[in-house]
């Protein structure tokens, strides 16, 4: 949930709950009000009705009242002058004053005020004074219920209003590219914002520092290294030439493995420093996979004729905008590692499909394959399934599968790792909304 919502929320909840709290609070003290003067007006009633004029007659004088909102009775010596209907003739024994009590069927309050020989006893239900504390608090509670829905939308407005600069950041950091580091250029007054933009400023420096040097140091010690091994590649090759030793041609041959394999690790190290999805995606072209697939086949046949392994291209071709550099690398990373880990005469699958706006490069091979453990720890940079212990092996330096997530991440594409059919692993590389007009 957004602070928007969330504020609006509790803002709006609290004028709720502070709105009930004042209908209870006015609730009872317009009760109480409204006892003290209905309770005023039956002293009156009772005053003006002992005062009346009436004598004794053999017949006390009845007052029909259907209503019930007042009743009364007046008495003297014991005797009845006159009273409304719905009370009994008999004398009501009621002490002197105000007293709540049942009567004529319903609850009242009742009053009873004497004067020498006369008695004057009043009543009233005790649901006129309900009635009348509901509705005072309803007329006067009722403008603010209604007003609720409004509030609800001057708060929401103003809360947006109040949060326009955060929301502001937060659209600027959704936009910014992940290479961006350039400090956030605009001011505020806002207390709360403030250091929030100068905290982000500042870790922007910092991490703009730590990328710059993580991302160049390895390209450019690798762009230094090469010199010097061709040199050592030169001299291990003369050396080779002019040794007639069995035994010294061997060491030296030994070397020369060594030497070729630190500069593949050279080469992987440029590459992945290379594999930037900025410095790719404004140069992206059409490009034909089958072409670009067909091409690194036949530049690896060589290793495939070497193990006498079969290796098959089926599915159509299919156009995406994308670079022929890093696609060529992703398949020849991918097929290099298929080639490595399958054994002689095993067997290589190369597929691809498309569907819809979904289009897919798929490689199997009869290999060991992987396990789960082994599947999720592939990408990571110098780690190799067995390291060079592999029952293949074969030599390399743990970056093929690096280079290949970096690729991936150019394309917006996903990679998925099964076991094959074919005994060994399964690797599917899905393009999405790539394909060129």
């Amino acid at each position: 949930m957004s602070i928007r919502k969330r504020l609006t929320l509790i803002l709006l909840s609290m004028m709720v709950l502070t709105c009930f709290l004042a209908l209870v609070k006015g609730y009872q003290k317009s009760m109480r009000h409204g006892e003290n003067l209905l309770d005023n007006e039956l002293k009156i009633v009772a005053g003006v009705l002992i005062e009346q004029p009436l004598a004794l007659s053999t017949n006390a004088v009845q007052v029909s009242n259907n209503s019930a909102q007042l009743l009364y009775q007046i008495w003297q010596n014991n005797s009845l002058l006159s009273g409304s209907s719905s009370l009994s003739n008999n004398q009501i024994s009621f002490s002197e004053g105000f007293q709540t009590a049942n009567v004529a069927g319903q609850r009242m309050r009742v009053f009873v005020m004497s004067k020498n020989t006369r008695k004057v006893i009043v009543a009233e239900p005790m649901s006129k004074r309900f009635e009348l504390a509901e509705a005072v608090i309803l007329s006067a509670m009722l403008p603010m219920l209604w007003a609720v829905p409004l509030l609800a939308i001057f708060i929401s407005f103003f809360v947006k209003y109040a949060l326009a600069p955060l929301t502001r950041l937060s659209k600027q950091l959704a936009t910014r590219q992940a290479n961006d580091f350039t400090p956030i250029n605009w001011q505020v007054t806002d207390e709360e914002i403030k250091p929030v933009i100068d905290r982000l400023n500042d870790l922007f420096k910092r991490v703009e520092t730590a990328y710059l040097r993580e991302r160049f140091f390895a390209s450019d010690a690798a762009h230094e290294l090469r010199t010097p091994l061709s040199s050592l590649k030169i001299n291990v090759h003369n050396l080779a030439n002019k040794q007639s030793n069995l035994q010294d041609h061997q060491e030296l041959q030994a070397m020369s493995q060594g030497i070729n394999r630190l500069s593949n690790i050279v080469e992987q190290m440029l590459i992945l420093g290379r594999t930037q999805p900025e410095q790719w995606q404004r140069l992206f072209s059409e490009q034909s996979l089958l072409t670009i697939t067909q091409q690194v086949v036949s530049e690896q046949y060589d290793k495939i004729d070497e193990k006498s392994q079969t290796i098959s291209l089926e599915g159509d071709d299919f156009v995406i905008n994308g670079d022929e550099f890093t696609l060529t690398t992703l398949i020849a990373n991918l097929l290099s590692n298929a080639i490595k880990y399958t054994p002689n005469n095993g067997q290589i699958i190369i597929k691809l499909a498309s569907n819809n706006n979904s289009y897919s490069w798929q490689i199997d091979d009869s290999g060991a394959g992987m396990t789960e453990e082994q599947k999720e720890r592939i990408f990571n940079r110098f780690y190799r399934v067995g390291g060079d212990q592999h029952p293949s092996g074969e030599q390399g330096a743990g970056l093929g599968m690096a280079i290949v997530q970096h690729i991936i991440a150019i394309y917006g594409a996903s990679i998925y790792l099964a076991n094959s059919y074919l005994g060994g692993l399964t690797v599917k590389v899905t393009f999405t909304g790539v394909k060129s007009d």
